[in-house]
């Protein structure tokens, strides 16, 4: 899967590198921490530790692969695609912390879809020691709504 193809975002805000596995309910994505990213400069200098708040997101940005994967099967030839966006967070739990140049995998599955919105379960891993655990739930704008 080509990850520019198939979310909005780009860098510096991109955090999927490569998307490993993916089917109807299930994604798989790494992603390594650049120790040159900016970030990095001041969350703490000293001993620098990836923000929460961006593992969280690379794990939505996964999600957002798998909707956008799922939509195109679903919608085949269709321009004006709706664009996946964050609705809601449940039970983010951060179990490690993510140092610089270290790779982390983001798996995410699909629990439910309901009016609208789509229930998933995401987690961060690095060499299979989890990091990250949370719940969240994403919907569909029309890409006018989103920009």
């Amino acid at each position: 899967m080509d990850v520019l193809a198939a979310i909005p975002h780009r860098p510096p805000f991109l955090f999927v590198d490569a998307v490993t596995f993916c089917d109807d309910n299930n994604i798989v994505a790494e992603r390594t921490w650049r120790s040159d990213e900016d970030f990095y400069k001041g969350h703490y200098p000293h001993s620098p530790v990836t923000p929460g708040v961006l593992l969280c997101e690379s794990v939505f940005q996964t999600a957002a692969a798998l909707l956008s994967e799922r939509i195109h099967k679903d919608a085949e030839n269709i321009t004006g695609l709706p664009v996946p966006v964050l609705a809601k967070i449940v039970n983010c739990k951060f179990k490690r912390m993510i140092k610089p140049g270290e790779k982390t995998v983001a798996s995410v599955t699909l629990k439910e879809k309901l009016n609208g919105f789509y229930f998933l379960d995401g987690k961060v891993t690095v060499d299979g020691k989890t990091a990250l655990t949370i719940e969240f739930a994403l919907t569909l704008v029309d890409q006018k709504d989103a920009q």
